[in-house]
């Protein structure tokens, strides 16, 4: 069965108060995450991974050798990629839960800390990709940051949050200001609760 397109999970103007205006989503979600799904279910059409989930496909075709990967693997990545983005940000005011701050204080020493680990490592990826708060395997938190489509089923890891880090989550709002996107992200945009419940 195709994969389809989810419905974004609020009004496409409901972040415009806080930093990512209703075009941004219409060419974020509309256009970009629309042509994932597009594309990622021509590239699987008659092929083995044809039936599969999204972290089947996305742990199966992930090449650890290559800088490039394959077309399946960079559109079933970002679709999956962009399904969670959406979900952990959100309209309302969102305080982080007491778990989640622990646990994040254990981990970076306190949350700005952690917040300024994830703005740096967002702002120093070269070219597109991601930034992450990832459980490892070990169960302990790290920030971590990916090229392109990568995210971190491709290291057996938990995705906590992630930042699109791509030009076109950004310029609409921010230009080339993608340190100032992230800081407004972290500080206006994300829903902890969501976050929390991924641990």
């Amino acid at each position: 069965m195709a994969f389809e397109l989810p419905d974004l999970p609020y009004a496409h103007d409901a972040l415009a108060s806080k930093g990512m205006s209703k075009e941004t989503l219409e060419y974020h979600h509309d256009l970009h995450h629309k042509a994932y799904v597009d594309n990622g279910n021509k590239a699987i059409a008659g092929t083995e991974w044809d039936g599969k989930s999204l972290e089947e496909i996305i742990t199966g075709t992930y090449n650890p050798d290559a800088v490039a990967q394959s077309g399946i693997f960079n559109n079933i990545s970002q679709l999956w990629n962009h399904n969670q983005f959406w979900e952990m940000m959100g309209p309302g005011q969102s305080a982080m839960p007491g778990e989640l701050e622990k646990a994040l204080t254990e981990s970076f020493g306190n949350v700005d800390k952690f917040k300024e680990d994830f703005a740096a490592a967002g702002a120093g990826q070269f070219g597109s990709g991601w930034a992450w708060l990832v459980k490892d395997k070990d169960g302990s938190l790290k920030v971590t940051k990916t090229e392109n489509g990568v995210n971190p089923l491709c290291f057996g890891q938990t995705a906590l949050l992630g930042c699109d880090v791509w030009e076109h989550s950004y310029y609409i709002d921010f230009r080339n200001k993608r340190p100032a996107y992230l800081t407004n992200f972290l500080d206006n945009l994300v829903n902890w609760e969501n976050v929390a419940s991924r641990m």
